[in-house]
């Protein structure tokens, strides 16, 4: 699976000039419908949603991942296990599964329409209300910030170190039997994690601490408003087409 699943496709379109916050707010929303009412109707609006804003977004074909073919043997397993339960069953399991697929794909089209330096300072903002209370808002945001810079990094790091492993030749028979995949790659992948996060930490320090990643001035404007309206006004048709039906 491509890790463009985490990165922004650059591509300057009106998704694109959106405020991060305004795109949380809208994912929030979809996501709140779908949990509360998860009906075919409701999926089929917010599937044509979703399209209509990738197209408006002007993201290519080759944006959405390929996936494994593990996961489509996944889901088909899931189906046979299913199967024995009726027509109902299945139809259930194949709801459950188009609205897995929608909430991910909701939670992409954030990462593919919004640079990873705006998303610390929308959760700051977002979250200010809570500083009356003591939530630390702002460390929070920067967890979540640095979650999503580094773990593309984490992940190149780990194809970079089955890839090593694979070249390592293995000549002893008795080495091949005590060999451990799992734990070689996982304590190789700790020593990497801990030395990426000492050199992020060093750079972090020097470029003037946690605080710089959340200062970015970010605010909504008209086009976030007219953006919400529509997101709102979309999942309030959706209940009531299910309402309705």
């Amino acid at each position: 699976m491509s890790m463009v699943l985490l990165r922004q496709v650059p591509v300057d379109s009106p998704v694109h000039r959106l405020w991060a916050g305004t795109k949380m707010i809208a994912a929030f929303a979809i996501s709140v419908v779908l949990m509360f009412l998860p009906a075919w109707p409701v999926l089929g609006v917010m599937t044509a949603f979703l399209i209509a804003i990738f197209a408006a977004a002007r993201l290519p074909l080759g944006t959405l991942p390929r996936l494994p073919w593990w996961f489509w043997g996944l889901i088909a397993l899931g189906a046979l296990v299913t199967a024995p339960g009726g027509g109902a069953a299945l139809l259930r399991f194949a709801q459950t599964t188009v609205f897995t697929l929608i909430l991910l794909t909701v939670s992409f089209m954030i990462a593919w329409t919004t640079p990873m330096g705006e998303i610390a300072p929308a959760l700051a903002r977002l979250g200010a209300p809570l500083r009356r209370l003591r939530v630390p808002v702002d460390e929070c945001a920067v967890v979540v910030a640095l979650t999503l810079r580094g773990l593309p990094l984490l992940l190149e790091e780990m194809r970079v170190l089955r890839a090593a492993r694979r070249l390592r030749p293995k000549t002893d028979l008795l080495q091949r039997a005590t060999d451990n995949q799992l734990v070689d790659i996982l304590t190789a992948f700790m020593a990497v994690s801990t030395r990426r996060a000492g050199e992020l930490g060093e750079a972090i320090t020097a470029r003037g601490g946690t605080g710089q990643l959340t200062a970015r001035p970010s605010a909504p404007g008209r086009r976030d408003a007219l953006a919400l309206a529509l997101v709102f006004t979309v999942c309030a048709v959706s209940v009531a087409i299910t309402l309705i039906w």
